[in-house]
């Protein structure tokens, strides 16, 4: 197994769930991470945890594009919970660096990362690509749209990855959160009802994986919400404070 951002909480949560479920079923686990130090911590608790060897690969994705050291990695389950949030605020609409890192980490040098494990995929014909995305990507609203845009454009990669894999026996879930009790949103006010442990998410996604589901909302209340904010007409949408 291969885990793109490695120091996710909801990355974390998942490889223990996997490694509770599958005892001794994989010879090596790969974390790829921009903070080896802090991945360095949860390498040595899945290995006093699950007796789990692991390897650490460094890897920014904003500033490598050279996928050679992925070369002797062997895997058939890559799970992606890369992302950045950014800044939401006008402050951060208007920083240019602000809306490249978003885009670039969500979405444009994401997708030809993952693109080079599919083709192995592909190639091996066999393999499972688990992409978190975001019902912020559903519908652009003012208070995260940079980041909602880019969460649009990488789900819509994922149903084309999926469509054109389907026939090589690659599976692809797209895994739309929801709000989550994580690092990244540890300084937004979230309400408690709508907002899911990195615990309970893994547990979700594990099983949509063993199901081979397509595209999963963690929490079954999020369908609901974002089925009623995508049929809002837009004249009213527009005038709304969201």
């Amino acid at each position: 197994m291969i885990v793109l951002g490695a120091t996710s909480d909801i990355s974390q949560a998942f490889v223990d769930k996997v490694l509770s479920e599958n005892k001794n079923k994989y010879p090596k686990l790969y974390l790829v991470t921009s903070n080896p130090d802090e991945t360095e911590r949860f390498a040595k608790h899945i290995q006093v945890k699950h007796n789990q060897e692991s390897e650490i690969i460094f890897f920014d994705v904003t500033e490598n594009s050279d996928y050679s050291v992925f070369d002797t990695v062997e895997t058939d389950l890559l799970f992606c919970a890369t992302g950045f949030l950014g800044k939401n605020t006008e402050e951060g609409l208007y920083n240019n660096k602000n809306t490249e890192k978003i885009i670039e980490i969500n979405y444009s040098k994401l997708v030809p990362l993952i693109n080079y494990f599919a083709h192995k995929f592909e190639n091996k014909k066999k393999g499972t690509i688990i992409g978190l995305s975001s019902v912020a990507g559903l519908r652009g609203r003012q208070s995260n749209f940079i980041y909602g845009s880019s969460k649009a454009g990488f789900a819509v990669y994922l149903d084309g990855l999926r469509n054109y894999l389907s026939h090589k026996n690659v599976h692809v879930i797209t895994v739309l959160p929801g709000f989550l009790d994580t690092k990244m949103t540890a300084d937004l006010q979230l309400p408690k009802l709508l907002t899911a442990s990195p615990q309970k998410a893994a547990n979700v996604i594990y099983k949509a994986y063993k199901k081979k589901r397509n595209k999963i909302y963690v929490t079954g209340i999020w369908r609901i919400i974002m089925f009623i904010v995508k049929n809002i007409p837009e004249f009213i949408f527009k005038r709304m404070k969201m």
